[in-house]
């Protein structure tokens, strides 16, 4: 049995970044795998052949390729591979897999034995960090930070003594209550939001986390750059159990006391906050069976 051309030869999967804004970012070499692959996969399809009409680009075939749909293709495009087609990897805008669909199927194309190749292109985090002032290493990208505040605390919280510098993806409309509570978690640092990269209106905004501005008119798209901590944030145990004893008298439950001290204090969860809070609670419970018992002896 002897194998086919397209077998002995199978097609490359090409990983190509695309402009975030300005068409002047295209390089010449992503131009090229644009227009010879077979097939270009991505995730708006419309959207891509727009721009690439704008960039005057010529694709020959747009697929289809999302988080929605990425593993139900994973066999076709793995398919098309083998018989030899080179397919392009796009995303909306910069680099594919980074916070974007790609990373399955790259791993899927690694096991098979089948060639990728990633042409460098125009990358959201990485240029927002170079022009954001910020030291720039070591940091760690988070892609879109999780919505709910108790998934945010689990990812930021980890860092709040680490010294890197933390980047992530942030919607508009979530961004001011996103930066409120990263203060809490981890304590003044110097935050910079980068918005419309490489674009017209590109803006760079420098604060501080422990007075960040008004930014419920802010527009577009929006990376983030927190720098690294500057001292040691975390709260001592015992500044805990201070705002601790200041918080139980106002009432509530538990978990509620345990979130409103997480307000005041840097580097503890509500969960490390609430594991405590029982102790306390039966340390004072001991006290006054201590009290009573004594009382009921004097008389």
């Amino acid at each position: 049995m002897t194998l086919s051309d397209s077998e002995m030869h199978p097609g490359t999967l090409w990983v190509v970044g695309t402009p975030l804004g300005n068409p002047g970012d295209l390089s010449p070499r992503a131009r090229q795998c644009l227009e010879t692959a077979n097939v270009v996969l991505a995730e708006d399809t419309r959207r891509e052949a727009l721009a690439c009409a704008r960039w005057g680009v010529q694709v020959k075939r747009f697929v289809s390729f999302h988080d929605h749909n990425e593993k139900e293709k994973l066999s076709t495009v793995l398919t098309l591979l083998r018989q030899g087609q080179d397919l392009a990897l796009i995303s909306d805008a910069g680099m594919p897999v980074l916070a974007d669909p790609g990373y399955t199927l790259i791993r899927a194309c690694r096991e098979a034995g089948l060639p990728v190749s990633v042409v460098p292109g125009p990358c959201a985090p990485v240029t927002a960090l170079a022009g954001s002032g910020i030291p720039p290493q070591p940091f760690v990208f988070f892609g879109f930070l999780p919505r709910s505040r108790s998934d945010q605390e689990a990812t930021l919280a980890p860092f709040a003594n680490v010294p890197v510098t933390l980047v992530f993806f942030e919607r508009k409309d979530r961004l001011q209550d996103t930066l409120t509570h990263a203060l809490s978690l981890l304590g003044p640092r110097e935050v910079c939001v980068a918005r419309e990269l490489t674009k017209t209106h590109e803006e760079y905004l420098r604060f501080r986390l422990e007075s960040v501005p008004d930014l419920s008119e802010i527009l577009g798209e929006v990376t983030v750059i927190i720098g690294p901590l500057e001292r040691t944030v975390r709260s001592s145990r015992e500044e805990v159990l201070s705002v601790i004893a200041e918080e139980q008298p106002l009432g509530g439950t538990p978990r509620a006391v345990a979130r409103r001290v997480q307000t005041r204090v840097y580097g503890w969860t509500t969960g490390e906050i609430y594991s405590i809070l029982p102790r306390i609670q039966v340390e004072k419970a001991d006290k006054r069976t201590r009290s009573f018992g004594t009382d009921a002896g004097d008389r």
